[in-house]
């Protein structure tokens, strides 16, 4: 019976360990053969979109199997329509992520009837960086500083409804009772800065490092005229550039403010559909860390003047529910400041 019983464990023990390689082997040999698709939620030319086609790159790299990488730009509402797509359409097997507008998995939350899409469900994989939002005003301008701003109107250019270059001013206007006009409907801010340079618009509200990716230099060299910085604290890149929660009156406009920029600590978010196999989405999430610390990686950034600061896939699924716990009557407010 000892000899039987032995034996019995020990090919208990066997039938585990080969049934246990052969489905580790069969996880880790998905993405052989296939390809990754990043879907990028802006047009061509932008931050988002210099981020995610370098993730792209690398990350396929780093996910056993190595997959070819293709970037599709899929623009439209702030990356609502791309957010609406991998929600729904995208096959969710983790053979299709995307980088989309920070403040577009806030959408729903603020009332936006053409975000079709649950934030919350997203399988969050994380953000190469972490954001400042600041509005500038190009040198010819008359507006060339906060306090100009409510005596004088600016007229700024924006994307669409939804995305950061349209929310931020449009709300902090009307929060604080800033002249800023807006002129809505760019495809991404590769157009923005050349209605600036044309002289059809006079400033824009986008994140630090478009800017330093677009416009080298063009905001410590004093080429632009930094009006505001906002995120989730003052950037210390920025020194001496005003703050605009410190410009809060009361607590209730400190709140607001905090909400609204609370999208900046999203960075630029790469997301995958809701519902993926547990395996896959740590597979993916594994890939995109390792990533953030690889050397080529690393220099390819440094080459580009981006800032590599991540942020870990569980990190944003944190402050996204955080952010849709706020009390609902701060959420509303912030929503009819959008709209």
């Amino acid at each position: 019976m000892s000899f039987h019983f032995r034996w019995f464990a020990f090919s208990s023990l066997l039938f585990m360990m080969l049934t246990s390689s052969v489905s580790a082997q069969s996880t880790d040999l998905f993405y052989a053969g296939k390809t990754l698709q990043m879907i990028i939620g802006v047009s061509p030319g932008g931050g988002y979109d210099t981020w995610g086609r370098l993730v792209a790159r690398h990350i396929v790299k780093k996910l056993p199997g190595q997959p070819n990488a293709v970037a599709q730009n899929m623009p439209g509402g702030g990356s609502i329509a791309a957010g609406n797509y991998i929600y729904s359409v995208a096959p969710r097997d983790g053979t299709v992520l995307g980088i989309v507008n920070r403040d577009a998995p806030m959408a729903p939350m603020t009332g936006s009837a053409a975000a079709r899409f649950d934030a919350a469900r997203f399988s969050w994989i994380g953000t190469p960086t972490v954001e400042t939002n600041v509005c500038v005003s190009s040198p010819s301008a008359r507006v060339r500083t906060i306090d100009d701003l409510r005596t004088q109107e600016i007229v700024m250019g924006a994307g669409g409804h939804g995305s950061g270059s349209y929310n931020y001013p449009k709300a902090i206007a009307a929060l604080l009772g800033f002249k800023i006009k807006l002129i809505s409907g760019f495809p991404g801010s590769t157009d923005v800065f050349l209605a600036m340079e044309r002289g059809e618009v006079d400033g824009m509200c986008e994140s630090l490092d478009t800017f330093e990716a677009k416009k080298s230099k063009a905001i410590a060299n004093r080429q632009l005229n930094v009006l505001f910085q906002g995120g989730m604290e003052p950037s210390s890149a920025l020194q001496g550039a005003p703050y605009i929660r410190d410009y809060a009156r009361n607590e209730e406009e400190r709140q607001a403010i905090w909400l609204l920029y609370a999208g900046q600590g999203l960075g630029r978010p790469i997301i995958a559909p809701p519902d993926l196999p547990a395996s896959r989405l740590e597979m993916l999430r594994t890939a995109f860390d390792e990533t953030m610390k690889d050397a080529d990686f690393l220099a390819e950034a440094k080459k580009m003047n981006l800032e590599v600061d991540p942020r870990s896939g569980r990190q944003l699924e944190t402050l996204v529910k955080e952010l849709y716990s706020a009390p609902r009557e701060l959420i509303e407010k912030v929503a009819e400041l959008v709209r």
